[in-house]
């Protein structure tokens, strides 16, 4: 949506963005995504990735809808505590797996595909880690009925 506002000359208008809003995810007063962008310092895994994994969930769940703004780097280096060049590498990663874009003096976006990239990189991951814990189950002698009647019972608890 926009508005004009008159400027200093009379016959000139200047258009005047207003703040959109969703019904998807709480937005801040600057049109960015209101999330919990809370970096483990004490975690093996890197901060970088840890924002990445962050906006990968968060668009794999439908938390971040396309088109939604994530926050700018400056923005989110005092909100998770880390260096700027942390949240830029992160950003970057996620436009390298087409999950944002970054818009010259707009910002970086959730791609029209972005949230099905992240489901199927979600879906894959946890495929993978399922596989790996299993065949470790296995080799540590868990009986595959009491393995079978744990992921039955973590189904029916998750439906």
């Amino acid at each position: 949506m926009e508005s004009e506002k008159k400027s200093a000359r009379p016959e000139e208008k200047v258009p005047v963005r207003l703040g959109f809003r969703s019904s998807v995810r709480p937005y801040q007063d600057d049109g960015t995504v209101a999330m919990d962008w809370t970096v483990d310092p004490s975690s093996d895994t890197p901060p970088s990735r840890q924002l990445v994994e962050i906006v990968l969930d968060a668009a794999a769940r439908g938390e971040l809808a396309a088109g939604a703004c994530l926050p700018s780097v400056r923005r989110l280096t005092g909100e998770a505590m880390v260096n700027h060049n942390t949240v830029a590498r992160a950003w970057r990663d996620l436009e390298r797996l087409g999950i944002v874009a970054g818009q010259n003096g707009r910002g970086v976006f959730i791609t029209p595909e972005g949230p099905d990239l992240a489901r199927e990189r979600r879906r894959a991951s946890t495929l993978v880690a399922l596989k790996k814990a299993l065949s470790e189950a296995l080799r540590a002698g868990h009986d595959l009925a009491d393995l079978q009647r744990l992921l039955e019972g973590e189904t029916r608890r998750s439906a």
